[in-house]
């Protein structure tokens, strides 16, 4: 599969070749669903924290005598029935990951990728270099190209200038190939690649 290359004038730069192992797979939304599904359980800290009835700090003596009161039996005011007593079952501090195997992990990516491309939703451009970090440069140029919601992906190294001024452009996201990910992609309207990072992405899969 060919793509015409643009410059970020939004001029002509030439065609580029794209794999039909990455860009041309039959997109399956229950391995990307699953990818991410992994990448947002990975994100989350899990610090909530909600306290028991052994962490309330709250006297352990018998609220009233057992019998002959008419009430029902009830030893402890810390039990979770009671107003500022300890939670029952409450959330606890722990991790939300779980394995995903690494054969999954890649087919989601090319799946994702090929979700892009067959939507018409993918646009490669010569490199990622900006004379200046000049966010109102930036944003015209963008603005010719029709992108007003995209994920940017260069090479291994940014230009800093580029990434400087694309910082500020909401709903614009920049990062390296390596950093690429499902849910980035997934998450912005339009990706766009440098040959840089084509090439990267070809290297990674053959």
């Amino acid at each position: 599969m060919e793509l015409n290359v643009k410059t970020l004038e939004g001029k002509d730069a030439g065609k580029v070749s794209l794999s039909d192992a990455i860009f041309g797979l039959e997109p399956r939304e229950d391995i990307i669903a699953r990818v991410i599904r992994w990448q947002l359980a990975k994100k989350r800290q899990g610090t909530h924290k909600a306290k028991g009835r052994a962490e309330i700090a709250r006297t352990g003596a018998k609220m009233y005598k057992q019998k002959g009161t008419g009430r029902a039996r009830h030893h402890s005011a810390r039990a979770p029935q009671f107003r500022g007593g300890g939670k029952a079952h409450g959330p606890v501090v722990r991790s939300h990951e779980h394995d995903l195997p690494k054969k999954v992990r890649a087919l989601g990516l090319r799946l994702a990728l090929s979700a892009k491309f067959k939507a018409e939703d993918v646009i490669v451009l010569d490199n990622l270099v900006a004379a200046d970090a000049k966010t109102k440069a930036l944003a015209g140029a963008f603005e010719t190209l029709g992108l007003t919601n995209a994920l940017f992906i260069g090479g291994a190294e940014l230009d800093s200038n580029f990434k400087l001024a694309a910082a500020n452009i909401p709903n614009i996201d920049v990062l390296p190939v390596q950093g690429i990910n499902v849910y980035d992609i997934l998450r912005r309207g339009k990706l766009v690649l440098s040959k840089a990072a084509v090439e990267a992405l070809e290297e990674r899969f053959k």
